[in-house]
């Protein structure tokens, strides 16, 4: 009986030890996902804000040149084909650019102030897009609004005032750079120049006058692309 007994358990080692010594057959592992970034793009709808400083030139004129801060936001699209972008932007901005001045003329001295309020461009823009530096140029169309005052004798024993409001179109041509630090944030700086029409104020005073005007602005931005 124990003969038997020792037999049948050394048949069972010997049966699990083949069975140990067989090739197993487990599924290998699933490759982990790899995520793949999407390639960017210029192309699609932006949006941002934008500030800077503006010079204001008046000739002509008794008012002095304004100047100041300017700051706003901006909206565009851009189309990307190879390494050339192209599309329209626009924006609006509020302007703090001011000026006061003294002059002596007609009556005797006087003080005049003109500053500028909201203004807005509408451009296209050209660019060329090395990686994710985009060098550009643009044009279009720019408006500013005014306000001018003015204070000085009446030739009368009196003091002559008056103030007027006026938007003033033209247009505008300048260029920047755009440079993505992701796929949707990008920021630029540029400058744009723009010559406005003329303007008459005080008519039918010693003081009249028709002055031209044209604006420099500097301005630096921060835009997101949906």
């Amino acid at each position: 009986m124990k003969s038997l007994f020792l037999a049948v358990l050394m048949a069972g080692a010997a049966t699990g030890a083949m069975a140990a010594d067989l090739p197993t057959r487990k599924s290998p592992m699933a490759p982990q996902p790899v995520y793949n970034q999407p390639a960017f793009t210029w192309g699609g709808l932006y949006a941002g804000i934008n500030g800077g400083i503006g010079f204001a030139k008046l000739s002509n004129t008794n008012f002095g040149d304004p100047t100041g801060g300017i700051v706003g936001g901006t909206i565009g699209y851009n189309w990307q084909m190879g390494q050339f972008v192209f599309g329209g932007e626009a924006d609006f901005d509020y302007g703090f650019m001011k000026s006061d001045n003294g002059f002596n003329i007609g009556g005797g001295p006087g003080v005049t102030s003109y500053r500028t309020n909201w203004m807005t461009t509408e451009r296209l823009r050209l660019g060329y897009a090395v990686d994710r530096a985009l060098f550009y140029v643009t044009g279009g169309y720019a408006g500013v609004s005014t306000h001018a005052d003015i204070a000085a004798p009446d030739g009368f024993g009196g003091v002559y005032t008056n103030s007027k409001n006026a938007w003033r179109s033209g247009g505008v041509i300048g260029g920047g750079i755009e440079y993505a630090f992701t796929n949707n944030i990008s920021a630029k700086a540029e400058y744009l120049f723009a010559p406005l029409q003329d303007k008459t104020y005080w008519s039918a005073t010693p003081y009249a006058e028709t002055n031209r005007m044209s604006m420099s602005l500097a301005r630096v931005g921060l835009n997101y692309k949906f």
